[in-house]
């Protein structure tokens, strides 16, 4: 296989459109995707009708405006290229017309009440900066997709807009420093953790394809505890998945770079190389539908579900975050030496401060009713947002907010001390895993993410909060009289005030919380709590000021969220009831029905049979116990709230313990019941099926 060839086949990238496009169509296409220069309309013809041709030999007969409305999902309709022609004919044709705008039926996407439920007007338009592909017989345009009256209804409008905020604050900061750019853009490389289970086995557990995770299931008698399956040998079955993914990925020009066995039993992670933000978020979205699809081909089904199993690892997406001018400076380079990198210090400044004030809003765009399971629970950072410098930052900052000398942190070389093995370099810092917003050598890691998210959300807020803290840190120092004065006491100042968001320590260790908690730093564990910081006003009007959001659409975003959350908590809390009505409580009353009849049968003969005497009980007990709790939650799921802030309290605070109740009762019953009577497949089935 010629992995160059294969490498874009499937994408109108650059190589297409030089080769295809009129000189001046592609020298005015490349400037606006280069520089952000306004589109210029007339060309819409001549590269529609490259597009088709070029979609149309890949076998497309078809077309779709992609876009990303607000269900963390893509939406596509589908139209022909078919116009009729003379002769009861037709052509092949695609419009400029229709390549720049389109229209969609916007009337049952959310909208979070910024709409009327009746008004359908809605329309996609053209993004040029996102390439077109061909994905089984029909041309994938990107796009953004708006209101008739012009709100925005997906995640790409505001991403592109907190792009354009970030770059016009980054550019005002680097003009203080004599550094001209035509362009600052932010880059994304989101690693992407997932689980890989048989097909058969999964259409077996009704909570699986209903919820996408397991809401029952006792812990198997070999989890992850021997630490064996962490970059293990990969199993012929997942090898043969993952050669097929990076296949089909190299091929709409994901730069799938890393392949590994993750952590849990059954998990994986594919990791690609960074991309400007919203191609990165255009191909993650993309790659999330890719790994479903290919693993049903290889007769295993894809999880991106951020907890699927209970007392097992769960998935996330950490989310690899720099910027970078094109003349290739990237602004979160140290160098060699921090301490003499005033435009590192100054920027690094701006976003220590950035996280610290709107750590609200940067912990509310990572919630959801999956991800609320995984954070804080060993495998993933807690819900408290920190900042992690490392060593070497970490000693620079606490020299200026102490007000003592640096001692510059130098990078070493490493041996293991025999003659033959290479000497390696060692980094000026370590990495810390429990940090949810981490310094890793010129970049961030925000750890936070679930597997299932958008990453357009997350990356909407650091945009925002980084271009918004730019921006004042521009409006102070291009009124100082002393340049470098004024920066060095920027710096100095910022870093005191916010020293509080810095923590390089375990963020799993007890001491964090009360730590935080003494720090005044939010600790917000659930979806209902961590959004309800999105209506406060402050954390409302920096997307204001920054043009990333109306009032309207900020609000509509976070009702969106509670909404989400208190549907799919509410699919839970019934498919829970459900199943352990219709499934669990009659298998285990037959199991009983079965010991007791042994007991009865024994009981003739006077031969021993305590032990059917005491599972019978036990099991009958926690049978009873169990159907309690259902009755329970089935009186609190049909008394909820109407208002959306109170139901998602409610769902938060009793109906997830109440399903934990159901399911604690459950799960004990499952320990004890034999296998032959259990309705469903156990752990053990699910995680070790694939060899």
């Amino acid at each position: 296989m010629d992995v160059t060839a294969l490498f874009g086949s499937n994408v109108f990238n650059d190589s297409v459109m030089r080769s295809s496009l009129p000189k001046e169509v592609y020298k005015s296409l490349k400037k606006t995707i280069e520089t952000g220069a306004t589109l210029d309309t007339s060309i819409a013809g001549p590269v529609a009708q490259a597009m088709k041709d070029w979609a149309v030999s890949k076998g497309a007969t078809h077309y779709t405006h992609w876009f990303q409305p607000l269900t963390n999902l893509t939406a596509e309709k589908h139209d022909s290229f078919i116009e009729p022609a003379e002769g009861s004919k037709v052509i092949m044709q695609l419009s400029g017309k229709s390549l720049i705008i389109g229209e969609s039926d916007a009337s049952s996407f959310p909208s979070g009440g910024s709409r009327a439920t009746f008004a359908a007007r809605g329309y996609t338009a053209w993004d040029p900066t996102s390439p077109a592909f061909v994905k089984e017989g029909t041309l994938y345009i990107p796009t953004i997709f708006v209101s008739y009256k012009g709100e925005t209804l997906d995640k790409k409008s505001p991403l592109l807009r907190s792009m354009t905020a970030l770059d016009k604050s980054a550019k005002r900061i680097l003009k203080l420093f004599g550094i001209e750019c035509n362009k600052v853009s932010t880059t994304v490389g989101p690693e992407q953790e997932y689980f890989l289970i048989d097909e058969e086995v999964y259409n077996k557990r009704k909570d699986l394809y209903l919820t996408g995770r397991t809401l029952f299931g006792a812990l198997p008698t070999r989890g992850q505890e021997l630490e064996d399956h962490y970059f293990g040998t990969l199993k012929t079955r997942v090898a043969e998945y993952m050669r097929d993914l990076d296949e089909t990925l190299w091929s709409y020009g994901i730069l799938s770079k890393t392949k590994h066995n993750e952590v849990a039993p059954a998990q994986h992670e594919m990791a690609p190389i960074y991309a400007t933000t919203n191609i990165a978020v255009d191909t993650n979205q993309l790659t999330m539908e890719l790994m479903k699809k290919v693993a049903r081909k290889h007769g295993l089904v894809c999880l991106l579900h951020e907890k699927p199993f209970e007392g097992v690892n769960g998935s996330g997406k950490h989310n690899n975050w720099s910027m970078s001018t094109d003349t290739g400076l990237n602004l979160l380079d140290p160098g060699e030496e921090p301490e003499h990198n005033s435009l590192f210090m100054l920027v690094l400044a701006a976003i220590v401060e950035a996280v610290d004030e709107y750590q609200g809003i940067l912990r509310a765009s990572v919630a959801s009713a999956a991800n609320d399971h995984r954070l804080g629970a060993d495998e993933a950072p807690p819900a408290i947002i920190s900042v992690y410098l490392g060593d070497q930052l970490g000693a620079l900052v606490d020299a200026i907010v102490n007000g003592f000398d640096y001692v510059p942190v130098k990078a070493v070389p490493g041996s293991i001390g025999v003659p033959e093995s290479p000497i390696f370099p060692m980094d000026a810092t370590d990495r810390n895993r429990t940090s949810p917003f981490a310094f890793t050598g010129n970049k961030f890691e925000f750890r936070m993410l679930g597997s299932a998210f958008s990453v357009a959300d997350p990356n909407i807020v650091i945009n925002t909060i980084v271009a918004d803290t730019f921006a004042k840190f521009a409006d102070e120092l291009e009124k100082a009289e002393d340049f470098e004065r004024a920066r060095d006491e920027l710096i100095a100042r910022k870093f005191k005030e916010h020293y509080r968001i810095i923590f390089n320590y375990d963020g799993y260790g007890p001491e964090w919380e009360p730590e935080a908690a003494r720090r005044g730093l939010l600790n917000n564990k659930n979806t209902a709590d961590a959004v309800a910081v999105a209506f406060e006003e402050k954390n409302i009007d920096v997307f204001i000021r920054q043009g990333v959001y109306t009032r309207a659409e900020a609000i509509a975003r976070a009702n969106i969220q509670l909404e989400n959350y208190v549907k799919i908590i509410n699919i839970e809390a019934k498919t829970t009831a459900e199943m352990a009505r219709q499934d669990i409580f009659p298998a285990v009353s037959d199991y009983v029905a079965t010991l007791c009849s042994n007991v009865a049968a024994k009981s003739v003969i006077d031969l021993p049979c305590e032990s059917e005497k005491t599972v019978a009980k036990s099991l009958a007990l926690c049978n009873e116990e169990m159907m309690k709790a259902v009755s329970a939650l089935e009186r609190d799921l049909s008394q909820m709230p109407s208002d959306v802030k109170e139901a998602s309290q409610k769902m938060a605070h009793v109906i997830l313990p109440e399903m934990n109740a159901v399911r604690a009762a459950a799960d004990k019953m499952e320990a004890i019941c034999a296998k032959d009577y259990w309705p469903y497949p156990s752990y053990t089935d699910l995680l070790y099926s694939v060899k």
